[in-house]
């Protein structure tokens, strides 16, 4: 039997940065990470949007908030002493309306109570920094926001963990828990502690270990558009004022780590966990459990569940998606965008109770087990900041055990 003093179910972010926290804290203590795929990153992680957020989107007293300014230095720092790439672009939240400035001011408000630089600009001011970008009378930029490749970041990430002695055991998939021992794919694992980074699945796993029973996790697709344009034709990412009552932040353009623009994200409910194509991943009786997720949100009167599936269904069509996006900057054309990228699945946290979306990070947990039951964005960027938060919860725990 293989055994681990910490053993971390999923090799994503999240995962490899909880990896890294542990051994830099227990030098001496064993680290496995078990992962399902042949390599680290090939769900969320690596199909991130590769945005590094600057934090103003968050409530003051919420975990995001807590983590995602320092997790975005963090973040930045490992890629520039790694010289991966990195591309400190900026954000600017436009607005298309009067009706938008309420939303700005609430933006700002937040950005001075987490303490990130957030500047208010004028519609020229704006278009100096980014000349085809479209508001009205005023803006905010951000000037910390960075982009990066996602890809290069896990992989790097996974192999730092490898350097420092953790163990990544891939194509091990957990099938059950037994005792104080693991199943999974590849044999049976014996381990000390057990922390469950496994997104998609993070429901499941803690309803073995008697956590997370109050949620359950339903899955969206988020898809973005290539543009067929010359890298650096926008120079900044540009997003529209949210609406803060739902976790997405609406169709918005991302200039990537190599300048390289695309316009996105849809956030279309899936009908099964890892529904990326086709029947790829079709599992009948997950389908039956998401499915009665999205049926409690249907059925939900306070959500707005059904304005919002609706709208984010329609995006997917590229004609749709490019008439939003050009709201947001000028000579935005369906015909200039014509690529799909490499649809990537979020795994959106609901309470069973109130049928409500979880807004922020979620963890349950005791003396044996972690469970991380919702980190979605902009937990990318919180990732090394918030795996400090998760080894101290479990110092906590055991040490009260």
């Amino acid at each position: 039997m293989i055994t681990s003093d910490f053993t971390i179910i999923g090799g994503g972010v999240v995962g490899l940065a909880a990896a890294l926290e542990m051994k830099q804290r227990y030098s001496d203590a064993s680290v496995l990470i078990i992962e399902k795929e042949e390599r680290c990153g090939l769900h969320a992680s690596g199909r991130n949007s590769g945005v590094l957020h600057a934090g103003f989107y968050y409530d003051a007293d919420s975990l995001k908030a807590r983590f995602v300014r320092e997790g975005n230095r963090l973040m930045k720092e490992f890629c520039e002493e790694r010289k991966l790439p990195l591309n400190r672009c900026g954000k600017l939240v436009v607005a298309r309306s009067e009706a938008d400035f309420a939303g700005l001011d609430e933006l700002l408000r937040r950005g001075n109570a987490n303490g990130v630089r957030l500047m208010e600009v004028t519609e020229a001011e704006a278009r100096e920094i980014e000349p085809r970008a479209r508001t009205h009378v005023r803006a905010l930029y951000s000037p910390d926001t960075a982009t990066v490749d996602p890809h290069t970041v896990v992989a790097e990430m996974a192999a730092e963990s490898e350097r420092r002695g953790i163990r990544i055991l891939t194509g091990a998939r957990y099938l059950a828990r037994a005792g104080k021992a693991l199943r999974t794919s590849a044999g049976e694992i014996g381990t000390g502690y057990t922390v469950n980074a496994a997104g998609l699945y993070a429901d499941r796993i803690a309803r073995d270990f008697g956590f997370g029973l109050d949620y359950r996790i339903v899955p969206f697709k988020g898809l973005y558009l290539y543009s067929s344009g010359s890298p650096g034709e926008f120079r900044a990412c540009i997003y529209p004022v949210p609406d803060l009552g739902n976790p997405f932040l609406g169709v918005h353009i991302t200039v990537g780590h190599a300048g390289q623009a695309k316009i996105g994200p849809t956030a279309i409910p899936c009908l099964w966990r890892e529904q990326y194509g086709g029947l790829q991943g079709f599992s009948a009786s997950e389908a039956a459990d998401v499915g009665a997720g999205l049926l409690g949100l249907l059925r939900s009167g306070g959500t707005g569940f059904v304005r919002l599936a609706a709208g984010e269904i329609r995006k997917h069509s590229r004609r749709t998606l490019a008439a939003q996006a050009a709201r947001l900057a000028t000579g935005i054309e369906a015909t200039a965008f014509r690529r799909w990228g490499e649809p990537g699945i979020r795994a959106q946290l609901v309470r069973r109770g109130d049928r409500r979306l979880v807004m922020d990070f979620c963890l349950e947990g005791d003396e044996q087990s972690l469970h991380i039951l919702n980190a979605v964005s902009p937990a990318f960027t919180c990732a090394r900041a918030f795996a400090a938060y998760v080894a101290s919860e479990i110092e906590a725990r055991t040490t009260a055990a």
